[in-house]
């Protein structure tokens, strides 16, 4: 027999031998019930998978079935079965959360697939219970790797702020880990079977970047040839997590303030205001007092988002996580790459330790995943570091306790890597990098001219 369940609600006897009959010869697993009592109460054992139900019954008709089945449990597929003049009250069902009806005499072959239906229709919710269930596990707090105090304190904020509607600002250098705490604090939040969408302001144009969170209508401008929904929309009842959002330009700051004020806004050329329900989390790497300063970033939207704040530490804040970040990091990658690689070197070790890291744990990661795949043997050496990454010399030159290597000679390796890394985080973008950097594009370009600095994102 299958292990699927079919319950039977009928007070006619003669219908239901008929439907039971015909679905026993199909291998599946049939219960019955000769009144709407009867019927809930099987219901409440918690092992059925469908229920057909006639819609009229003494007692309990199958409107108050069906409603009764939905606070039991609102996932379980409920088929009403009606006369014809029963039609309209067989609609009136559905609109309560019936899964279909079946209107009388019953064609077997329709309820037949009425059943298929309702199969994959149960499946498609478990696998998405074990997807979230899934999601839930691999972003709870305890997976972030961290023995650092400052970290645990920062969790715990997290841990509490979690359950709150309250919006959060996210403050911490590139590769810090921003995303990370937003998704903890999506998923330990009463959010978490909701939507999380993230959208990266700094990867964005200012017309993309506002058609992405508000949508827009078709022919609101060129290009625009069908309906759009914007990422607002797509996560009514969940998060959206804005990334880089002292990017966003003055006049999309405005319609952002609004949709976080009011909860409400109107796609480009849309006149229709549409409400949502989103709880807001944003991040930032920059200075937003500085470009409030310079009039780059509206004071009251700064208020509005940063109603908590949560500051991450750079790596070299939290130097004692890095010993367990390597090792971290050669168990998942050796797994990803079959790779028996269980250890790392004392020099290589040493080199990690002393490296500054302006890609923070980020960059670490990507270390550490291309060593497992260049490596040779079971453990990690200095030369399985690739060359795009800062030599053991290079770190050690920018020691200041070490004067090996001149004032020019560190100051070069200085400027070279944070343009570089300005440069790989805004997209090759040099005015955006340059604001990054607080300097002028000009000098931005004649630093790289000077260091031979090339632009891999052009």
């Amino acid at each position: 027999m299958s292990n699927f369940h079919i319950l039977l609600i009928d007070d006619e006897p003669a219908q239901i031998t008929s439907i039971k009959s015909f679905l026993k010869r199909r291998n599946f697993t049939v219960s019955s019930a000769s009144s709407g009592t009867d019927g809930i109460n099987i219901v409440k054992e918690g092992n059925i998978d469908l229920v057909f139900t006639d819609y009229r019954m003494p007692e309990m008709d199958g409107l108050e079935v069906v409603k009764s089945i939905k606070e039991i449990n609102p996932e379980l597929p409920v088929v009403v079965i009606t006369a014809f003049s029963d039609i309209k009250d067989a609609v009136q069902v559905m609109k309560e959360g019936a899964f279909d009806y079946l209107s009388k005499p019953i064609q077997l072959d329709e309820l037949e697939i009425l059943v298929k239906k309702a199969e994959e229709r149960n499946g498609l919710i478990s696998e998405n219970k074990l997807l979230r269930e899934q999601l839930k596990e691999q972003f709870k707090f305890d997976f972030i790797v961290t023995k650092s105090h400052k970290m645990e304190k920062i969790l715990s904020t997290t841990s509490r702020v979690a359950k709150s509607n309250s919006t959060v600002l996210i403050r911490g250098e590139t590769g810090t880990g921003k995303e990370l705490i937003a998704r903890a604090l999506h998923f330990g939040s009463d959010r978490q079977n909701k939507p999380l969408i993230t959208v990266n302001c700094s990867a964005l144009s200012e017309n993309l970047l506002e058609s992405e969170l508000f949508g827009h209508e078709k022919g609101s401008f060129t290009g625009a040839s069908s309906q759009r929904i914007g990422r607002f929309e797509q996560a009514s009842g969940g998060t959206l997590f804005i990334d880089e959002i002292g990017d966003i330009s003055l006049q999309t700051q405005i319609k952002l303030l609004r949709v976080l004020q009011f909860g409400e806004f109107e796609r480009i050329g849309g006149t229709k205001t549409i409400k949502v329900d989103v709880r807001a989390v944003t991040a930032t790497n920059r200075n937003l007092e500085k470009l409030i300063e310079t009039g780059e970033f509206r004071q009251d939207l700064y208020y509005r988002i940063n109603v908590i704040a949560i500051n991450l530490p750079a790596l070299q804040e939290r130097k004692e996580d890095i010993p367990i970040l390597i090792k971290h990091f050669i168990d998942k990658y050796s797994k990803e790459n079959d790779k028996n690689v269980t250890d790392i070197s004392k020099e290589a070790f040493n080199q990690l330790m002393h490296y500054h890291y302006p890609g923070n744990i980020r960059e670490l990661e990507n270390i550490i995943e291309s060593a497992i795949v260049m490596a040779r043997g079971e453990i990690i050496t200095i030369d399985d570091f690739t060359p795009n990454i800062m030599t053991a010399s290079e770190s050690i030159a920018l020691n200041p306790h070490n004067f090996k290597n001149s004032y020019d000679e560190k100051l070069e390796i200085f400027e070279t890597t944070m343009i570089t890394d300005a440069l790989e985080q805004k997209k090759g973008n040099q005015s955006q990098a340059a604001k990054v950097l607080g300097i002028t594009e000009r000098h931005l370009r004649s630093r790289m001219q000077k260091y031979n600095i090339k632009n891999k994102n052009r």
